[in-house]
């Protein structure tokens, strides 16, 4: 019996067989929704983010961060048993997250056929940068290649100078929300047809369709998309601009009627009630064929105006607007703790603390309780539980090496 915390989720179960951040993420996302998340690991082959950088690897903060309301279970890959005792609970299962080393998972003899002939509608989702299949498929890379590879890091960065490169979170977040979709989605297949899926997901191709327009342009029209900073092809003025304080207000203007507001925003403030009839702003194409001089403008206005009074100030003019965010400035938003974006959770020492929840808010939400686990802290739940085994069992498992 899974546990149950409600969510759209609630009563499926999946294993983790992951490393790092992509991975683990994706794995979050779906116990965010309700599943039960399992996490295997061994004490001879443990996540980085365990370890890197700390002396206790139940309070590793990355480690922390990425792997709320999951359970842990130690099971030595390495051993022939500890095989057989996962593919016991594979056969219990219903989604498989696995982002190891290119052709690690068929090394170990659980490659998608094998986990098939146990479970028929397992839904097997397999994470690499470059995919499972295909001349590429053996190399291995973390987020950094993952956006540099896919083209996107070419594309980021201020006008008329070399691309900056993208966050590297970006990368390992994208590519685990692509193999979360791709897995809920699965399980509605599965719940119509009965049938289990292979998912295989590739990094760099996810990181990709998030710059369709670039691709297209390359690919029709044989044009390589230059780094335009915050500009934006359908918006103008479209960006992040500078405040009083070394503090920035970013905005954007959806179309002319909002571009009014803002001009008579400026215009109010600094005096200049003809800034709404410049024909130069009047329009679309214009403001765009007068792009540098209406940001020139605006960051003049701007430098100012205190961040935050001026994104209320044109929020409540109904302008999409806000003061751009520090970490300081989001962990005290008042919004975001209003719609409990920071749950608080046990920790594994019976302290509790707030983590980052869920993006979305639903009817049947899922409850969110529980911190990263301990090493091997729902062994006897998983083993005892789930696959039936007894206490004497479980002992000689432990002292074997196979569960620990």
């Amino acid at each position: 019996m899974t546990q149950q915390r409600g969510g759209p989720l609630q009563g499926i179960r999946v294993i983790e067989l992951t490393k790092v951040w992509a991975g683990p993420y994706a794995g979050k996302l779906l116990s965010f929704l309700g599943a039960e998340v399992i996490r295997i690991e061994s004490e001879g082959s443990l996540d980085v983010t365990r370890i890197y950088g700390v002396d206790d690897l139940n309070k590793a903060p990355g480690f922390m961060a990425v792997n709320p309301q999951k359970l842990s279970a130690q099971i030595n890959m390495k051993s022939e048993q500890g095989i057989a005792l996962l593919l016991d609970l594979l056969a219990k299962s219903d989604i498989l997250i696995e982002n190891l080393r290119p052709g690690a998972i068929e090394r170990l003899g659980l490659g998608y056929e094998r986990v098939k002939n146990v479970n028929p509608g397992i839904i097997f989702t397999s994470m690499g940068m470059y995919g499972a299949a295909g001349p590429l498929a053996y190399q291995t890379g973390y987020a950094p290649c993952f956006a540099a590879l896919s083209g996107l890091s070419s594309v980021v960065g201020y006008e008329g100078e070399a691309p900056g490169g993208m966050n590297v979170r970006y990368a390992d977040s994208t590519f685990g929300t692509a193999a979360a979709l791709a897995s809920v989605a699965a399980l509605r297949h599965r719940n119509r047809t009965g049938e289990g899926q292979f998912i295989d997901v590739s990094a760099v191709q996810t990181m990709t369709s998030m710059m369709g327009d670039a691709i297209m342009k390359s690919t029709l029209n044989d044009e390589i998309q230059a780094c335009d900073g915050n500009r934006h092809a359908e918006m103008a003025p479209h960006g992040v601009y500078p405040c009083q304080n070394s503090e920035w207000l970013a905005l954007a203007a959806k179309d002319d009627d909002a571009w009014a507001v803002i001009a008579n925003t400026i215009a109010a403030s600094v005096g200049k009630p003809e800034l709404a009839t410049d024909p130069r702003f009047a329009t679309l194409a214009a403001r765009k064929q007068h792009e540098a001089e209406l940001d020139s403008l605006i960051s003049h206005w701007s430098t100012c105006q205190d961040a935050s009074e001026a994104a209320a100030e044109l929020q409540h003019a109904g302008i999409a607007a806000s003061k751009s965010f520090t970490s300081l400035d989001l962990i005290s938003d008042q919004h975001l703790w209003a719609r409990s974006f920071y749950p608080e959770v046990s920790t594994s020492d019976g302290n509790s603390r707030a983590i980052v929840g869920p993006g979305w808010k639903m009817s049947r939400a899922a409850q969110i309780h529980a911190g990263a686990p301990r090493l091997g802290e729902h062994n006897h739940y998983v083993f005892g539980e789930i696959l039936g085994l007894s206490e004497g069992e479980q002992a000689k498992l432990a002292e074997a090496g196979v569960t620990r």
